[in-house]
């Protein structure tokens, strides 16, 4: 073989090499960091991230959440149950009125029964029924001369119940705002349907007589409960006049 063709030989078994392309990419690299706003500019960069995190991480702990019922809720906002005082400032409470049409016409012929009383007004207070005594939750008003009246509502509401009980005759119950309930017993002559809307004064019924209470002729036994709570009456309805 001679000796061109050797070199040719040598030539074109020779291995390619990526060295040259490597030292561009080097070199492009060394220039760029060399620059002086490089750093700088990377650091910067890096800070706005990380503040963008932080900030996000933060904005989550207030961001609404839906409850089961898909109303929307902050997770910051306080919880009313653990302070009651909370709720109680942003409630309107209607005024109570005295549940019939004529306040000067009735009495009070029974009082509530107050646990804190003396012996002898609790004793006033007891519901005698066969061999049962019972607390009377409520007040009843009657006439002097037992005639009957036209009972009202003493606040505007719903009427949730319209019954006739063996006992305490004929009854409706007025369910109103801020968890109130009047019920009104030993009624006559009905006026109001179950799910009607009534307001303050409306006529619901006459007072009519009971099996509990009969010796009280005609009258209303009236009840007022709090969250479920019995609460005496005259608390809320004020002076009679």
């Amino acid at each position: 073989m001679s000796d061109q063709n050797k070199e040719t030989q040598v030539k074109q078994s020779a291995p390619k090499t990526n060295t040259g392309a490597e030292t561009v990419k080097l070199s492009t690299w060394k220039r760029l960091t060399a620059k002086k706003w490089v750093f700088p500019a990377t650091y910067m960069a890096a800070a706005a991230i990380i503040l963008t995190l932080m900030w996000v991480y933060q904005d989550g702990g207030t961001q609404p959440t839906s409850d089961s019922t898909g109303v929307e809720v902050s997770k910051t906002q306080p919880d009313a149950s653990k302070n009651p005082d909370a709720v109680a400032v942003g409630a309107t409470a209607e005024t109570l009125q005295w549940p019939v049409k004529s306040v000067g016409d009735v009495d009070v012929l029974m009082n509530f029964f107050d646990s804190k009383a003396s012996n002898e007004v609790r004793q006033a207070a007891m519901i005698e029924y066969g061999d049962t005594l019972t607390p009377h939750m409520g007040i009843d008003l009657g006439r002097d001369d037992d005639k009957t009246f036209e009972v009202a509502a003493a606040a505007g509401g719903k009427v949730t119940r319209v019954e006739t009980d063996p006992l305490v005759g004929q009854l409706v119950e007025i369910t109103h705002s801020n968890g109130i309930v009047t019920i009104y017993q030993s009624l006559a002559d009905v006026k109001v349907a179950k799910d009607a809307q009534v307001k303050k004064g409306d006529v619901i019924a006459s007072a009519g007589r009971s099996e509990l209470e009969k010796e009280m002729g005609y009258h209303i036994h009236f009840e007022v409960r709090q969250d479920g709570t019995p609460v005496n009456p005259e608390t809320l309805l004020g002076q009679k006049h």
